[in-house]
């Protein structure tokens, strides 16, 4: 229910544009005005971190949106739930899209992807994605990864405006699978309206037949009340599999109050064990056992360096062929090639590491020829790969998507 114009471009580049002079970065929950925007989009590049924010003035926002649309080399593309653009690139495949629809996004949409009359309107939600590269400057700061920050002011998916018409166009569509994203672009709202939103987001899911997977792509929040709701608030128990990256991973450890929950920030590429310590309790607190009635069953993991799909026992298929075709698409996509060229690739993943840092870790060794390695912990099944990550990337915009797209098209979902 998340559908937007994405216009990518440069973040450097759009600032100058707008006049704003480097200075020091700090980190802002929403944006409230151009200042605030230039500190957090510093604080982030110096991080090489992505981070997605609200800007809440929405002249200014317009004004921001007409420059970076017109900006000379920016690319206007439409997310349209990034995840079921990538899909609809499989011919034998139909998508029904339900998301604030404007003209231009229309235009822009592949011909598999249905958009139900009542999902269109008359004006296009628009985020802006500032990209930098690894080594990119701005005054004194230097990014050490490529990377992007997303803003916009965006009411109509901030309030789930399309739930309702998704689930009832459901009955006629009769999907295989269903894919929800744009949680956390409730952020923009008040709390009332939030935890109200929520309950009827709730209500809504819960319509969905019950033989029908319910997949949930989590992005970069704030607020740690609100990810705890969605924790708590029979969101994550409603679904039967989620996709996150290793800020959100961090971020839901610390709204609930999980394992290394303390631990601040990620310093390079995140500790393997502690990963696997967080998917374990999430499945293990709000996962299927046999005395909790949730549905959770299925984790895909993706951070830059390399992959984990993590499954209860008993319910999903294929999980080796899934990670590593969500590994094998970071590296396509990023580079924007159709294949793997080893020429513009390298590896960044630990080549040795420990399972766990609070269980009884097994300790384990890359073998080059066979990329997958599987390892399980009380009923659980864990299966990481690497990436081959790109050196120049061409696009880090919904590469996330992309790969958790990728991992379901070749999950298996047994039928319960």
């Amino acid at each position: 229910v998340n559908a937007c114009v994405d216009v990518v471009l440069s973040g450097v580049k759009l600032l100058e544009a707008l006049g704003l002079e480097p200075g020091d970065g700090r980190n802002h929950a929403v944006l409230n005005s151009r200042q605030d925007l230039k500190e957090a989009f510093a604080h982030f590049m110096e991080k090489g971190a992505a981070a997605e924010r609200f800007f809440s003035d929405a002249e200014s926002f317009h004004h921001i949106a007409r420059m970076a649309s017109e900006y000379p080399g920016a690319q206007a593309r439409g997310n349209a739930a990034l995840i079921g653009q990538k899909l609809a690139t499989n011919p034998d495949l139909k998508i029904l899209l339900c998301g604030p629809v404007g003209p231009k996004l229309h235009e822009l949409l592949d011909d598999n992807v249905v958009v139900p009359p009542e999902s269109m309107q008359e004006r296009d939600e628009f985020h802006l994605i500032l990209e930098y590269q690894a080594g990119e400057e701005w005054g004194k700061v230097r990014a050490p990864t490529a990377n992007r920050f997303i803003f916009s002011h965006d009411r109509s998916n901030g309030a789930l405006n399309m739930l309702e018409v998704f689930v009832s166009s459901l009955d006629e569509f009769q999907p295989d699978l269903v894919v929800l994203s744009g949680l956390h672009m409730m952020e923009g709202q008040s709390k009332e309206m939030r935890q109200r939103r929520l309950m009827e987001a709730v209500a809504s899911i819960s319509d969905i037949p019950t033989d029908i997977p319910i997949h949930l792509e989590l992005a970069s929040m704030t607020d740690q009340d609100f990810m705890s709701n969605i924790i708590h608030q029979q969101v994550f128990p409603l679904v039967n599999s989620i996709g996150l990256n290793e800020q959100e991973l961090l971020f839901l450890t610390q709204s609930a109050s999980g394992p290394h929950a303390s631990l601040a920030s990620w310093s390079g590429v995140p500790d393997v064990g502690i990963v696997s310590d967080i998917l374990f309790w999430i499945l293990k607190e709000h996962g299927k056992t046999t005395d909790r009635a949730s549905d959770l069953t299925r984790i895909h993991f993706h951070t830059l360096a390399y992959h984990i799909l993590v499954t209860v026992d008993g319910y999903w298929g294929n999980q080796v062929a899934a990670v590593a075709a969500g590994a094998r698409a970071a590296g396509t996509q990023a580079c924007a090639t159709d294949t793997i060229d080893t020429s513009k690739v390298f590896l960044k993943a630990p080549l040795e590491f420990v399972t766990s840092q609070t269980g009884a870790p097994a300790k384990i060794s890359l073998n080059p020829d066979e990329p997958v390695v599987h390892w399980h912990r009380e009923g659980i099944s864990f299966h990481f790969t690497p990436v081959l990550v790109c050196k120049d990337p061409v696009r880090t915009v919904g590469l996330g998507d992309a790969i958790s797209a990728e991992g379901l098209l070749y999950s298996e979902a047994y039928p319960q």
